[in-house]
């Protein structure tokens, strides 16, 4: 799962989503300089990749893509999920999206400096842009993976990575509609047990 995901996943936790946020810039021993709620938070985010990425239905969807984007396969199906999860937004929140979004934008301005220091350089981009509502547009949708091209340091075609989303919509939609509920649950296991 991509960004927004892992923050809905977070729920009310502010401590817990940053963590979340930042996990994947936070390399081994880097961990032990945030606070234990932070730590908790990239410690969730990685339970919450491990899951996605070893769930039969998740497989499958790799499967549809194998062809075109190589070791990002992973990559573009986690932001196909936030598009979904965008898409279908209402019916996982009682709160609307550019609201959630706005007020994530605000709690991670609000810690900025605790940020590792990419993601502060992102922060404004993603503000601006509004990253989390347009996951649920195709216009938001080619900004971001021809942003990630961009930056990839392999060739990519992630460029092409929204148009492979259009030829394959209802699978993927399906995909999404069977492997959502299953993650939502898990993590909520996960955060009663730890």
């Amino acid at each position: 799962m991509n960004f927004l995901a892992h923050i809905y996943l977070s729920g009310s936790d502010q401590q817990s989503m940053i963590g979340n946020f930042i996990a994947d810039s936070v390399k081994g021993k880097e961990i032990l300089i945030y606070s234990s709620e932070i730590q908790e938070g990239i410690k969730f985010h990685r339970f919450i990749d491990t899951y996605t990425d070893t769930h039969p239905t998740i497989l499958e969807a790799k499967k549809i893509i194998a062809p075109y984007f190589g070791k990002y396969n992973a990559v573009v199906i986690d932001i196909y999920m936030d598009h979904f999860l965008a898409k279908d937004w209402n019916h996982f929140s009682n709160v609307p999206l550019e609201a959630f979004s706005q007020s994530v934008y605000a709690i991670l301005d609000t810690n900025k400096s605790i940020l590792p220091d990419r993601l502060q350089e992102i922060l404004p981009y993603m503000t601006k842009q509004d990253w989390l509502s347009n996951y649920a547009y195709f216009h938001g949708m080619e900004q971001v993976f021809k942003g990630m091209s961009r930056r990839a340091a392999f060739v990519s075609h992630m460029e092409d990575a929204t148009e492979v989303l259009k030829k394959h919509y209802a699978e993927f939609q399906e995909c999404f509609n069977d492997f959502f509920p299953s993650l939502v649950e898990a993590a909520g296991n996960y955060k009663n047990t730890h």
